[in-house]
């Protein structure tokens, strides 16, 4: 009997350590927090179920295209070509880096995937880091929409001000990984490989074709797979936790705040834009009322820069593939980098 019931506890064990290896840390904990909510507030939990559901669909295509582009690049072995543009005089990268990310159409969840590849083809952490903070600020769309509610200058200068966040981001890092503070501090899915560092001498053979070989095949499931359910997961628990703010942080809430001039508007916007607001384009008729009810642009730019790049879905995208020294950099960077924009603007203004 007795070795029968350890038989049974030990397949127990072995389907629940099956069943988290499956879901993973960040599903896991959604899960308890789903959970939580139907004891707590039941419709609270079916709102909350269908806004993470339907927030995964509208962010889908954008997170399918990444995935594809990263497994299409490891499988052709065009990863370490797209590697090599971001080797080379560190000053040169980490500019080139900082204003591809704020032109390129990638959101702050989209691009990670495609930052997960060039950080395990061994592209150093500046410029990588640089594309991180510059990226979620600005793209073509936004820039048009922002452009039409805000005017010109202001998508312009937004533009400016997601560059320059970008070159704090790379230059910061690069100083910090000269002097060894940045050492060890990936995560192992980010982590390049022992073949993957990239060198002028050597002689990649890419094969655009991949499908044509066994191996390419194997690769680009594999790698589609392994990314897209870690991306999956993680982007599920963020934009769980993004729906919950939404309702515990109300909008009202920040245009109480931040409608009224006071000396401490600047750091109010940046600890205010931490919320999940502006990870995407509803911030944009938000900012344009409240600057009609008499807030300063400037104090609406920082809102805007800080809510691009601490929102919940891109803290937790960056935390999925750094360590905590890693992360603490890139919060500092950007609360640091928002409100500096914002004085800037200010004095110009002036």
């Amino acid at each position: 009997m007795k070795t029968v019931k350890k038989t049974k506890q030990k397949k127990l064990k072995l389907f629940v350590n099956k069943i988290a290896s499956l879901l993973g840390f960040p599903i896991g904990i959604s899960l308890v927090i789903i959970i939580a909510l139907c004891f707590i507030s039941p419709s609270q939990a079916i709102d909350s179920f269908f806004s993470t559901l339907s927030a995964l669909i509208r962010i889908s295509p954008f997170i399918i295209l990444s995935v594809i582009v990263a497994a299409y690049l490891k499988a052709s072995g065009a990863d370490q070509i797209v590697a090599s543009t971001f080797q080379g005089n560190p000053v040169k990268t980490i500019l080139v880096a900082s204003i591809f990310g704020a032109l390129s159409p990638f959101c702050s969840c989209g691009v990670i995937p495609l930052v997960a590849g060039l950080l395990a083809a061994g592209v150093p952490i500046a410029p990588v880091l640089a594309f991180c903070i510059a990226s979620p600020i600005m793209d073509p769309e936004m820039f048009i929409l922002t452009s039409a509610e805000l005017g010109v200058e202001f998508a312009f200068i937004k533009t400016l001000s997601a560059v320059a966040m970008g070159l704090l981001a790379g230059y910061s890092a690069l100083l910090l990984s000269k002097a060894g503070y940045l050492n060890d501090a990936l995560k192992d899915i980010a982590k390049p490989s022992c073949s993957s560092s990239y060198s002028s001498e050597d002689e990649t053979v890419i094969l655009y074709k991949f499908w044509q070989n066994l191996k390419g095949r194997q690769t680009f499931i594999n790698e589609t797979l392994s990314i897209g359910i870690f991306l999956t997961r993680w982007l599920t628990f963020a934009f769980l936790l993004e729906s919950l703010l939404l309702v515990y942080v109300p909008s009202d809430l920040i245009v109480s705040w931040l409608g009224s001039e006071n000396t401490y508007s600047l750091p109010l916007a940046v600890f205010l834009g931490i919320p999940a607001y502006l990870n995407g384009y509803a911030a944009i008729p938000l900012i344009s009322g409240l600057i009609e009810l008499g807030m300063s642009p400037a104090v609406g730019l920082t809102f805007m820069l800080a809510g691009s790049v601490t929102s919940i879905p891109a803290a937790i995208a960056i935390y999925s593939l750094a360590k905590a020294r890693l992360v603490i950099l890139y919060l500092i960077i950007a609360g640091v980098g928002s409100m500096g924009s914002g004085y800037l603007f200010l004095l110009y203004l002036s």
